[in-house]
């Protein structure tokens, strides 16, 4: 073994390795998950609609349809629609390949991207400000307002950093859009790996949809994400060889639990559904 291996830069390779496949390891599990959940919510929502039965919707959301609410059914089917593609989308600005491949389609698709992100952050807000009530109570309502304030402010840097040509800055806004845009489907996650852990619903009433626990997680859907990927991306900068091997451990303990959820998800709420 050479030298190099034996001082802090060998241990800091080794770190950063670490670090890199826990974060590739993340990111392949949540690709897997979210193209489900895109399926799902095309294949529930947008299928029952062109079947002319959007009333089915409140299988899932109680006040989902409503009937001769045209604006608001229409906003919400618009909001759902956008929800799967951005899904999709958004899995693919992260592929490297992709972007190094075919960095027009990266430019286009990011442009989209982050229209359709802004754009639904608007419906979501609309939403929630005309009173609506699709799920949940006021503590859920304020987390959804939150998350679609947090998703224009990333919009809106994500895209004036790419102008600005300042890369570096622009790829650490767009990781911050897409976990944001991701609130939604990381809410379910949480929800379904806490319902395998304990064996049922604790915490909250399933009935009213109401309780602690679900507005703990209105919260954490948003904020946890992002406070893991500054976690990483401090780290991944100018973090010590132990604090990076540390740090992808505890990432690689995240996506662990993450597929559980997915898992859970997939098996209680969406397969049902398919």
């Amino acid at each position: 073994m050479n030298a190099a291996v034996m001082t802090g830069w060998g241990r800091t390779t080794l770190g950063d390795a670490a670090l890199a496949n826990a974060a590739r390891f993340w990111f392949l599990v949540a690709a897997a998950g979210q193209w489900v959940f895109a399926f799902y919510i095309a294949f529930f929502y947008g299928g029952s609609a062109v079947q002319g039965h959007p009333d089915a919707w409140n299988q899932v959301l109680p006040h989902g349809y409503v009937a001769g609410n045209t604006l608001g059914n229409a906003v919400l089917g618009a909001h759902l629609l956008f929800a799967a593609a951005i899904t999709l989308a958004g899995t693919l600005q992260l592929v490297p390949a992709i972007r190094a491949r075919y960095p027009r389609f990266h430019r286009w698709n990011g442009r989209i991207y982050v229209v359709v992100a802004f754009v639904m952050a608007l419906s979501g807000l609309y939403l929630v400000l005309s009173g609506r009530k699709v799920v949940g109570d006021a503590p859920q309502h304020v987390a959804v307002a939150i998350n679609a304030v947090l998703i224009m402010l990333f919009a809106a840097m994500t895209w004036r950093r790419a102008l600005a040509r300042d890369f570096d800055a622009h790829r650490r806004w767009a990781l911050r859009l897409f976990l944001a845009v991701n609130g939604v489907w990381f809410f379910r996650v949480e929800l379904m790996f806490w319902l395998l852990v304990n064996q049922g619903p604790v915490g909250f009433d399933p009935e009213t949809f109401t309780g602690p626990f679900l507005t703990f997680i209105s919260f954490t859907q948003m904020l946890l994400p992002l406070a893991v990927l500054e976690i990483y991306l401090r780290t991944k900068e100018r973090g010590s060889p132990v604090a990076k091997f540390a740090t992808a451990t505890g990432l690689a303990a995240i996506t662990l639990a993450m597929g559980l959820g997915e898992f859970g998800a997939f098996m209680g709420m969406w397969l049902p559904r398919l």
